[in-house]
């Protein structure tokens, strides 16, 4: 593991990666349900469902084990704007 410099925390809930894994979550729980009590015998949402759980699992343990350190503060370069801005 590498040791940051300067003082930073986590970006949190606003990680991109924390959304997409909510959503492809929820998703999935909805075709893992609609693939289990169907009653046409076809498995295409139990098997999309499946995938969409997994890789829901992926994405939040990912977010959760690499977060992305945002930096504490920012210098006055950092808040400069290119003119019309």
């Amino acid at each position: 593991m590498t040791e940051h410099n300067e003082q930073t925390h986590k970006a949190g809930a606003f990680d991109i990666r924390t959304f997409i894994g909510a959503l492809m979550g929820i998703y999935g729980v909805i075709l893992l349900l609609v693939g289990l009590f169907s009653s046409d015998g076809r498995t295409i949402n139990l098997v999309t469902g499946i995938c969409l759980a997994a890789a829901s699992a992926f994405f939040i343990l990912w977010a959760r084990l690499r977060p992305v350190r945002v930096p504490d503060h920012l210098d006055a370069a950092d808040m400069e704007r290119p003119p019309g801005h």
